[in-house]
């Protein structure tokens, strides 16, 4: 059995803040402004393994009204998802993942990235995909203003039972 996830993340982008992509700190002056440290791309990730098994969004798990996540590492976020999915007899086939943000270049640490996520989900670096657009200067993208992280991801299961995931 196969099931797909999909997710979209967007973080507002300030001066001052860390910017943290995949679990790797990017040096930038602006960084993205979150409950947790902001990492939208883990965010995305990790939502839309949820997704792949109709368990829900990112909040439901890790509320921001809940003072224990405020500046929670997000790789322990998807830490948890992954394990949750892993005890569940789901494996990652594949992860294909889209960062927009019109600067800083995000291909110096594209491999770091792809490495980091796939230590964290127990998977091989091949099996994880990270690109990167811009938004040409257009919208909240394009002004600097924020960022979109976007996920998907294929699960793979053999003798999968839809009452398992209560």
């Amino acid at each position: 059995m196969i099931r797909i996830g999909f997710s979209k993340d967007v973080h507002p982008l300030a001066e001052n803040e860390k910017l943290i992509l995949g679990g790797i700190e990017i040096p930038h002056y602006k960084g993205t402004i979150g409950y947790s440290d902001g990492d939208c791309l883990m965010h995305a990730v990790a939502e839309a393994i949820l997704g792949a098994l109709a368990l829900g969004d990112l909040g439901k798990f890790f509320p921001d009204t809940d003072p224990k996540y405020e500046n929670y590492n997000s790789e322990l976020i998807l830490k948890e998802v992954y394990d949750f999915i892993s005890k569940k007899g789901y494996e990652i086939s594949n992860l294909d993942c889209m960062i927009s943000l019109e600067k800083p270049k995000i291909e110096p640490y594209v491999k770091s990235i792809r490495q980091n996520l796939a230590r964290i989900i127990n998977c091989s670096y091949k099996q994880v995909s990270v690109k990167a657009t811009t938004f040409e200067g257009l919208g909240f993208v394009g002004n600097e203003e924020g960022i979109i992280c976007e996920a998907i991801v294929l699960l793979e299961k053999g003798d999968y039972l839809f009452d398992d995931l209560d």
